[in-house]
């Protein structure tokens, strides 16, 4: 499996969430209905700093064999943040009132990446064949 394509989506997926909650944290807390307190927005802020690290350690491993022995610990850290991720939102999933739709598609989102970097974790590496001219 060639990895590039998903350290890149995973990369451009945890950028973008990093994004929103580092500029727009008073926005997100209103609309899912959450008190809007310094500890809120500054936990907010923190979570999309993390987001970000994560989204430029992706970025810049995605050039690099991933799998089996290879950069073992961005794999198993991925599978981690998404596979933990995963079970949290299936939880809380079944007792959400409102905003569904969204928490609906991180638990999609999160499932798949899960699996993809479980089968990355998993499985050894192939260099991506070149065609030579």
């Amino acid at each position: 499996m060639n990895t590039k394509v998903l350290m890149r989506i995973s990369a451009l997926f945890l950028g973008v969430m990093g994004v929103v909650l580092s500029f727009l944290p008073d926005e997100i807390a209103q609309y899912l209905g959450v008190e809007q307190n310094v500890i809120t927005i500054t936990f907010m802020k923190l979570m999309g700093a993390l987001y970000l690290g994560f989204a430029i350690l992706n970025w810049m491993a995605n050039g690099t064999l991933i799998g089996g022995i290879y950069n073992r610990p961005i794999a198993i850290g991925n599978l981690m943040h998404f596979g933990v991720g995963a079970l949290s939102l299936v939880k809380v999933l079944s007792s959400l009132p409102t905003h569904s739709t969204v928490f609906i598609l991180l638990t999609v989102v999160y499932s798949l990446l899960a699996i993809g970097f479980g089968y990355v974790f998993r499985t050894n590496p192939s260099k991506p064949v070149h065609s030579q001219q």
